[in-house]
């Protein structure tokens, strides 16, 4: 900071000096030779950029003085202006302007030359520091060589997934719906989707010319986790000096112009630790503070509000964090197409043969190629393979699961020991599990040469396997660090610590299994993905393996623990409004509470994907005893979100209740996403006899639908609030109709069915399998639907309730209602229409109806004060 502020000072009198000596030489030109400087000024480009002539057309000698030094900067525009002289045929004051800056400022200084000049030696460095990337395992390999294209799909279109290419990645900051150019983009997925690598190609592209050449001078890769964990203070000006390849860099310019700045800043989600106490925001980039300070102020704007952001974060941020987040364009980065994840073999093993090989392996495991559109998974199962096929093996296991997928690096690793050393490499394991999760909980990515000598795991086999060493320059002497390979092994490790027997005294309870599962949802979100870790190692088959690696008792408790948490969830939850008003008082926008709710209401998703990484239907089954109603609110379901819903209702208990509030369903039009969504559907349906998918993806809703007709789902009720149902929906929703052995109960509330949808429903709710006894349907217009469907109901032996509180019934509508009612093959025993206008001559009808068949309750406000009609036998109507 000190040579900073030094360079700095240095500049200011020279920056004035400068000044002088342009405004000099132009006060030197008669007004013909003004005119004449003015427009080959306009022409004179500078890394593809001029001076706008909207700026040059007007301007005096002093406009045009700050003109050439904000563009150019202060040294940068004498050069400038004494070429447009020499080119402006003024040579003489060209000359003189020359000799007065050599007495002036002396020789130039090429540190000082300007922006510009920086800009190509900033460019290079970039590209030398960046053309290699370690992979998880500590190899050095070439980003061009090893990056695959990843999908990628934008906001509002996020059902178009498009392949990173370099027209992709310009689409990111382009202009939104507005024209206004977007400054903030956040490249979110799962662990080990691919952001890091996606972002650190970004910053490669840019530097080779690819990538927003016209809009960017100078990008910045800033590791959040490294930021937030550095001591002391530092300013951004530091950072930004940290990155360049030497301490004369032109910081002072570079801030000039922060609109042509990128920083991209990877793992954002570290700013989910809770700060110690909120400090103003820094709006000064030269200003001294701690990490989380100058991280938090740029992600608000408070700093440099105009220069670009792209971060990096696992999927749905909570509230807190995306509060601070600056109207940001989001993209979600969803692997590899089935294309793409063939190329990866072959980047990774570089020889035909064995790449070949080993890809038509894996293929032939179904469930495991199915995770392997994941590139951290595909870089696990690649290594994995790589050590059989030079040890003469083949992939001889199953694996369902992620967990499944990184147990079984781990036990790659265990069985690649000697024999004789094995017990001593189970005893390191077992102690860097315990350092993994002492990390995990405590917010630690890092550990000292100390933290591992305590456990004796310096120079250890485990620690070459699964650390990687780094260097950081410190007050007195290089302060050496280590972390994990990847955040998410650390992560898998500190869930494993729970399943092994400690060889002594029990964990503290600052380490117990309370301290991960319990607290705060949104202060949880950095423990996601151990919880999710921990739910798949309760799997029997994965505790059978850990047993048989490790050799330790694996202790039976944890599960039982586990299982009593997630039952304990369902206790304290507020219930459901009464049966027939909560949908009717609802109101109709419900955005603006979206953001500030968003983390509480993905909750029981995030609970639903820790038991669908299980793959056990017995433990899923006696877990959702304790969730009697599963509500998922205004969530926006991905494919493999809805796979995981549909995993979960397919091993539902009896009576299970499930409402879908104001969600959004991706859609299946495009040859890759309907590949796509096979895939994730095809790690589902592993752990079910029900494997393959009877029929072509129809509808988004098909998985759930296909799972509530499986013959153990016990799904009694299912509401659809304001879920916006297109009719391939409505046409799943009806074959499951026809089938689903358990369901009770349905709700269709402002899903904006059409009238082809309502009546295919019909159709289904027709059906002599069909078990609904209690149909309740809010939905405006659909006259001729609503009608179809109430001639339907003589043909629906179970259904005893219908509620159409909130409808609109015509009076031809009310007749047929009416007409049907008095069928004797219709066994209704309820009618619900609170709040329907009815006519003075549909209430008489409906009266009429009530009087004559005692068994009927028709529900209205109206009907209890008009005056009955005489009563009438049933026969006789």
């Amino acid at each position: 900071a000190g040579q900073l502020e030094a360079s700095c000072s240095s500049m200011e009198p020279r920056a004035a000096a400068a000044r002088e000596l342009l405004l000099g030489a132009l006060e030197d030109l008669s007004q013909e030779q003004l005119k004449r400087f003015r427009h080959k000024l306009r022409d004179e480009r500078v890394d593809g950029r001029s001076i706008p002539w909207g700026r040059l057309e007007r301007a005096d000698t002093l406009d045009l003085v700050e003109q050439l030094v904000h563009f150019y900067g202060p040294e940068r525009a004498l050069d400038v202006a004494k070429k447009t002289l020499k080119r402006a045929d003024v040579r003489d004051v060209a000359a003189r302007l020359k000799e007065r800056r050599l007495q002036s400022l002396g020789p130039s200084s090429p540190a000082l030359l300007s922006v510009s000049e920086y800009k190509k030696k900033y460019r290079e460095h970039v590209l030398r520091q960046h053309a290699k990337v370690k992979e998880r395992d500590a190899r050095s390999v070439k980003i061009n060589k090893r990056f695959t294209k990843l999908l990628i799909a934008e906001e509002p279109e996020a059902e178009r997934a498009r392949r990173s290419d370099t027209h992709t990645f310009n689409r990111l900051f382009g202009r939104d719906e507005e024209g206004e150019r977007r400054l903030t983009v956040a490249l979110q997925g799962p662990a080990g989707i691919g952001k890091t690598m996606a972002a650190r190609k970004i910053l490669y592209d840019w530097a080779a010319g690819k990538l927003y050449h016209s809009q960017v001078d100078f990008a910045f890769f800033l590791s959040c986790r490294e930021l937030l964990e550095r001591p002391g203070t530092c300013s951004l000006a530091d950072l930004i000096l940290d990155q360049c390849p030497d301490r004369e860099a032109p910081v002072q310019q570079m801030l000039a112009q922060s609109e042509r700045l990128l920083f991209i800043l990877d793992g954002v989600d570290e700013m989910l630790a809770p700060e110690p106490a909120e400090a103003a925001p820094c709006r000064d980039p030269h200003e001294a503070a701690s990490g989380a300070r100058v991280l938090g102020s740029l992600l608000s704007k408070e700093l440099l509000p105009a220069a670009r952001l792209l971060v990096t974060r696992r999927g749905a941020t909570p509230g807190r964090l995306q509060a601070r987040l600056c109207s940001p364009q989001c993209a979600e980065v969803c692997g590899f197409s089935d294309k793409d994840r063939k190329k990866y073999f072959y980047k990774f093993f570089q020889d035909e043969w064995k790449a070949e090989h080993a890809y038509r392996s894996v293929k032939e495991n179904e469930m495991l190629f199915s995770l392997c559109f994941v590139p951290g998974v595909c870089w696990i199962v690649c290594t994995v393979l790589r050590q059989q096929l030079q040890r003469g093996q083949d992939l001889w296991r199953t694996s369902k699961t992620t967990t499944a997928v990184y147990l079984l690096f781990v036990a790659s690793v265990l069985r690649s020991a000697p024999a004789a050393d094995a017990a001593q490499l189970q005893r390191e394991l077992r102690k860097l599990c315990r350092l993994a999760c002492d990390g995990v909980l405590g917010g630690r990515a890092r550990f000292s040469e100390e933290d591992l000598e305590r456990l004796q795991l310096c120079g250890s086999k485990v620690q070459t396997q699964f650390l990687s060493k780094k260097e950081m320059p410190g007050v007195l002497e290089t302060e050496v660090t280590y972390q994990f390979i990847d955040q998410s092994f650390q992560e898998f490790l500190a869930a494993l610590s729970y399943l092994l027997e400690d060889e002594g005294a029990p964990r503290a309870p600052a380490g117990s299994i309370e301290a991960l599962l319990q607290g705060d949802p949104e202060l949880r979100g950095h423990l996601n993905l151990t919880t999710r870790f921990l739910f798949g190692l309760l799997n029997t088959e994965r505790m059978c393996e850990i047993k048989r690696h490790f050799g330790c008792t694996v202790s039976e408790r944890v599960k039982q623990r586990v299982l009593r948490w997630v039952q304990d969830q369902g206790q304290g939850r507020p219930r459901a409004a009464p049966e027939g008003t909560e949908e009717i008082l609802a109101p109709q926008d419900t955005e603006e509470s979206e953001e500030e709710e968003g983390e509480q209401l993905n909750y029981p998703l995030e609970l639903l994907y820790c038991l669908h990484e299980t793959q056990e239907d017995a433990f899923v089954h006696q877990a959702l005893r304790g969730l009697p109603e599963l509500v998922l609110e205004r969530v926006h379901f991905s494919r493999m979100d809805l796979a995981v819903l549909s995993y979960c209702v397919r091993c539902c208990p009896a009576g299970q209740a499930l409402r879908l509030v104001s969600c959004r369903l991706a859609t299946a039009q495009e040859k890759k996403k309907k590949s796509l969504m096979k895939r994730l559907q095809g790690s589902l349906g592993g752990s079910s006899s029900r494997a393959t998918t009877r029929k072509s993806p129809g509808s988004p809703l098909r998985p759930l639908c296909e799972a509530m007709t499986d013959r153990q789902c016990g799904l009694n009720s299912l509401t659809l609030s304001r879920c916006k149902l297109p009719d391939s929906v409505c046409r799943d929703l009806s074959e499951a109709l026809r089938e689903a052995p358990a369901l009770a109960e349905l709700g269709l509330f402002h899903n904006g069915l059409s009238e082809a949808g309502l009546r295919v429903l019909s159709e289904g709710l027709a059906s002599p399998q069909c078990r609904v006894q209690t149909l309740r349907v809010q939905q405006p217009g659909l006259q001729e639907a609503l009608q179809y469907m109430v001639g339907k109901l003589q043909q629906i032996p179970a259904l005893t309730t219908l509620d159409l509180s909130g409808c609109q019934l015509s009076g031809p509508t009310v007749t047929c209602l009416c007409t049907t009612l008095k069928c004797p093959g219709c066994h209704l025993q309820t009618l619900r229409l609170t709040s329907v206008e009815l006519s003075e001559q549909a209430l008489q009808e409906l009266q009429a109806v009530e009087t004559a068949n005692p068994r009927l309750v028709i529900t209205h406000p109206a009907l209890d004060a008009h005056p009955k009609p005489p009563t009438v036998p049933i026969s006789a109507l």
